[in-house]
């Protein structure tokens, strides 16, 4: 039987929540748990303000679409990414720049967005990969000297931890989701909290969540429906699947809990294994290990498509790692990053994928991923 790379679980709380809905007839657009999931998930993150949409990329272009980019106005982000980051940017008239990735932890480089900066930057965009955290510190420091606007993607690090300050005399933790200006998450069926499909914009700016609220519901203005000043979008989630969320939300701790106890699993098994990279944990940060990926190293001629053949006729399933967006057709053709190369994010796009890590994995299962890694590798 195969192994899933991802599976959700889904406990009594949210049948009882969903069948609330289905009972009452709140089953669309409004209804109690949206509010609920929207102030239970803002209070754990730390921010004033939720406003639920129907997805993370939805979520993305709203938060970009409340800084009211001019055509032309640039937005750094790393390359190592979903292209639901670019795709943000570009559909607000913005042009994204790119940075290469850590190679330990294959978030942004914070230490290359200062060399990016031109007169038409207006905002840095650091996605946090794979449950662990950007080192936010350097990106706190240029966007605070330059005027910048911080737009945090979140969507893969659901209660994250980052040490804010972690080189100077008063360091403090932050959860992620409240370290940026406005930032953005996503509750795919594969991530800690799942609403199926679904995301969320968070803000401490009453303004960004007020703008927010307008632009995922067709650009009403609160003091009068069906009178428009500006185009916005059909991003409403659902009660139904705020009600999923808010289940999730409930029992947020014990996910967590479970997610490092999943990565520290991994790591224990696989250790020993001079063949793959496997993910970090800095000193100045607590990851949730999102998805559990790997990296070949280069000295072996097998790359992590190769990899994956061996994993699946094995039984384990697995996903590939992003592509950058310098090597995405879509982008080259609009005259995108033009002879550009990252050379970090290249080399893990070739080696690396990620295995089996749902929230319904199994110890056993956990070991026999392991079992069958050291088969595929020799």
């Amino acid at each position: 039987m195969m192994i899933p790379v991802n599976e959700p679980l889904i406990g009594q709380r949210e049948m009882e929540y969903i069948t609330e809905c289905i009972r009452t007839g709140w089953v669309s657009s409004a209804g109690r748990f949206i509010g609920a999931f929207e102030d239970a998930w803002a209070s754990f993150c730390g921010v004033k303000y939720g406003v639920a949409v129907c997805n993370g990329t939805a979520a993305l272009q709203v938060a970009v679409g409340c800084l009211d980019l001019q055509p032309g106005d640039e937005v750094i982000m790393p390359t190592f990414t979903i292209i639901s980051c670019a795709m943000a940017v570009i559909q607000s008239g913005g042009v994204p720049v790119l940075v290469d990735s850590d190679p330990t932890t294959w978030c942004m480089d914070g230490n290359q967005v200062e060399d990016k900066i031109t007169s038409r930057t207006r905002a840095i965009m650091p996605v946090h990969i794979y449950g662990h955290p950007v080192d936010m510190d350097p990106i706190f420091s240029i966007a605070e000297k330059k005027g910048l606007y911080v737009i945090e993607d979140a969507a893969e690090a659901h209660g994250a931890e980052y040490l804010i300050g972690h080189e100077g005399q008063d360091p403090h933790w932050g959860r992620c989701g409240s370290l940026g200006h406005i930032s953005a998450f996503s509750f795919y069926a594969n991530k800690l909290i799942t609403t199926g499909e679904g995301g969320m914009v968070m803000t401490d700016n009453l303004a960004f969540a007020d703008k927010a609220r307008s632009l995922r519901n067709l650009g009403f203005r609160p003091e009068r429906r069906f009178y428009h000043t500006e185009l916005g979008f059909n991003y409403r989630m659902t009660n139904m699947q705020a009600a999923l969320g808010l289940a999730q939300v409930e029992r947020i701790d014990q996910i967590i809990e479970h997610k490092r106890w999943m990565g520290q699993s991994y790591n224990q098994l696989l250790c020993d294994l001079s063949e793959l990279q496997l993910p970090t944990e800095k000193s100045w940060a607590k990851q949730v290990y999102w998805m559990y990926g790997v990296v070949l190293n280069d000295n072996l001629e097998m790359d992590a498509e190769g990899f994956a053949a061996r994993l699946q006729d094995l039984g384990v399933q697995t996903r590939p790692f992003f592509l950058g967006m310098h090597e995405q057709p879509v982008l080259l053709e609009r005259g995108l990053f033009k002879g550009e190369h990252y050379p970090v994010a290249e080399r893990i796009a070739r080696k690396g994928l990620y295995l089996p890590s749902g929230m319904a994995l199994t110890e056993t299962q956990l070991e026999q991923v392991s079992e069958k890694v050291r088969e595929a590798l020799i």
